[in-house]
């Protein structure tokens, strides 16, 4: 039976931290489904590092979601993949979105949380204390306020929990997550 992998979004996610985890999901075979707080086309951006003290935002490609966080059923996942980009820091306001995180802690299934998505892991913060993470360098403080480690790696593995800084760590993040549900 193939895996199947729950992706959490919203509009104004980082546009190759969700296309390129949704797609390397589907080559292997998985079935992939982005929830989002509405069934609908998300917006999302592009971020990129050209010598700014932080990132740019781009408008970027349209993504379809496939089911709504109030629909989600975690017990029917293998695996959770959070990209960022800023859609984590509204997203994680959803009711839903704490319980269905939490689900993936709490039966050690593998959860791929990249640069912004610490956001969300900070509304399930008890089971942060004591871990170590990696996320974009701005999110440091929120990591830390969690009882967490920050890790300054650019990819972390921890148990369950693999961790990126930002999308050009993607090979390594995937290939572990991937790992992970093997």
């Amino acid at each position: 039976m193939s895996k199947k992998v729950l992706i959490l979004a919203g509009d104004a996610v980082e546009a190759l931290e969700i296309y390129y985890p949704y797609f390397r999901c589907l080559e292997e075979g998985y079935d992939v489904q982005i929830a989002a707080p509405s069934k609908k086309q998300l917006q999302t951006v592009v971020h990129d590092f050209i010598g700014w003290d932080t990132y740019t935002e781009s408008k970027g490609y349209l993504i379809e979601s496939h089911l709504t966080f109030e629909d989600v059923k975690p017990e029917e996942y293998d695996g959770l993949i959070i990209p960022g980009g800023r859609a984590p820091e509204y997203i994680r306001l959803n009711e839903n979105v704490p319980a269905i995180v939490s689900h993936f802690f709490e039966t050690n299934k593998p959860i791929a949380a990249i640069c912004h998505a610490s956001l969300i892991l900070t509304t399930v913060k008890e089971y942060l204390k004591d871990r170590e993470l990696t996320a974009y360098i701005a999110c440091k403080p929120d990591v830390e306020a969690t009882g967490a480690t920050y890790i300054a790696e650019h990819l972390h593995v921890e148990g369950n929990l693999v961790s990126g800084h930002a999308w050009p760590d993607l090979p390594g993040f995937m290939r572990e997550f991937i790992k992970q549900l093997s």
